[in-house]
């Protein structure tokens, strides 16, 4: 079973992915580790993110152990990978570069050990849509951008990282509209996707209904 869930930063879709995985025994592919890896390994070189040629070259380079000691970097998960890595995924020759090796995991899934495993759940921005249009069930995860940024300001503040609610509301705002404006594969549904809007939802409420579709899928599949 494929499994994808897209949504702008914030909306709770690596928190659902992570507990459908588990439950389901599925593979997790978070999509939004390779544009970080790209976006932070040109940040810590000193390299405008802006520039396709420079963020092609990286993407075509990036390895998957170098993507996972990137990982470990304190901005990897911070404004500054959030905001490198949609910078270099509006750049069309670095989503292709960056493409097959997501589309590959889908064929032959495997868990963060290297064993095989008999599907996999996808979070991202485009993968219900791009990555994995073949996909058994597709859900796009959505929240007002003031809870989507109180969400994030609150895990900044866990982690010590010192910045302030109106500053990442705004970079969560010019983060949504350059997402869903770029040229290449823009942050949208897809045409059968299930829309949950989790800003009065807990968690345990979007689990409940998304488990009760993905039950009714296997059902009738």
């Amino acid at each position: 079973m494929i499994i994808t869930i897209d949504g702008p930063a914030a909306a709770g879709k690596g928190t659902l992915a992570g507990i459908l995985a588990q439950k389901y025994k599925l593979a997790y592919f978070d999509t939004g580790m390779v544009y970080r890896a790209v976006g932070l390994e040109m940040v810590l070189a000193g390299q405008d993110i802006g520039d396709e040629n420079l963020a092609e070259a990286v993407a075509q380079k990036l390895t998957f152990p170098q993507m996972m000691e990137l990982s470990k970097h304190r901005d990897f998960r911070s404004n500054v990978g959030g905001q490198a890595a949609s910078v270099v995924s509006a750049h069309p020759r670095v989503r292709a570069a960056l493409l097959k090796m997501q589309q590959d995991f889908a064929c032959n899934p495997v868990f963060a050990d290297g064993t095989p495993a008999q599907g996999a759940i996808y979070d991202g921005r485009d993968t219900g849509t791009v990555v994995c249009p073949q996909a058994d069930v597709k859900f796009f995860i959505t929240a007002t951008p003031e809870v989507r940024a109180m969400r994030r300001f609150k895990e900044f503040e866990a982690k010590g990282m010192r910045t302030s609610f109106e500053t990442v509301l705004e970079d969560m705002r010019i983060r949504d509209e350059r997402d869903s404006k770029r040229a290449a594969a823009p942050m949208k549904p897809a045409a059968d996707a299930i829309i949950f809007d989790t800003s009065d939802l807990s968690i345990d409420e979007v689990v409940e209904k998304a488990c009760k579709i993905i039950e009714n899928r296997q059902k009738n599949s």
